[in-house]
């Protein structure tokens, strides 16, 4: 890799041309380079499947940033964009801290580094038949609340905007 300083014939200048790569640093020096033969590469299954999770991230991103206002409002006053906040909340599922039963009231605490958009209760019975299945009500903060009518084991999913799903219970 060469690089070039003080020469107007290449000063701004960026991109391919044939086989030379040029590159603009952020303290204005161009650097030229070969370009990279990538024809035999070969991506292993886990790298394919990676770069499938990650296109449908984008196609998410791209239109929960102009449809969600949350992403555009933690985005403001940051070096981020609604679409960087949309894209990172595609990779990080809902986090269920706790699940307690108090006074007859199911408590959860959930969060998201975005947000929780639902919790859902299931209220099942000894064979794991669901007797019952609700949305929780929000609280204060992280916590949401649920009044059951039956008893039983106790299973809750939090969701986010990226329809991501946690599962916990008692």
């Amino acid at each position: 890799m060469a690089k070039v300083r003080n020469n107007p014939v290449v000063q701004g200048i960026s991109g391919g041309i044939g086989n030379l790569v040029f590159r603009q640093m952020p303290d204005g020096s161009t650097y030229i380079s070969g370009k990279q033969d990538f024809s035999k590469r070969k991506f292993s299954q886990g790298q394919k499947d990676h770069q499938s999770r990650f296109q449908r991230a984008v196609a998410y991103a791209r239109a929960a940033a102009r449809s969600q206002p949350i992403y555009a409002e933690l985005a403001a006053g940051t070096i981020l964009s609604p679409y960087n906040i949309a894209l990172s909340d595609w990779f990080h599922p809902p986090v269920i801290h706790c699940v307690e039963r108090r006074a007859g009231t199911i408590y959860i605490q959930a969060s998201d580094d975005v947000c929780v958009a639902g919790v859902e209760v299931r209220v099942l019975d000894e064979e794991g038949v669901i007797k019952e299945k609700e949305e929780g009500v929000r609280g204060e903060g992280d916590w949401w609340e649920y009044v059951p009518t039956a008893e039983g084991k106790v299973v809750v999913e939090a969701r986010d905007l990226a329809g991501n799903v946690s599962e916990g219970g008692d």
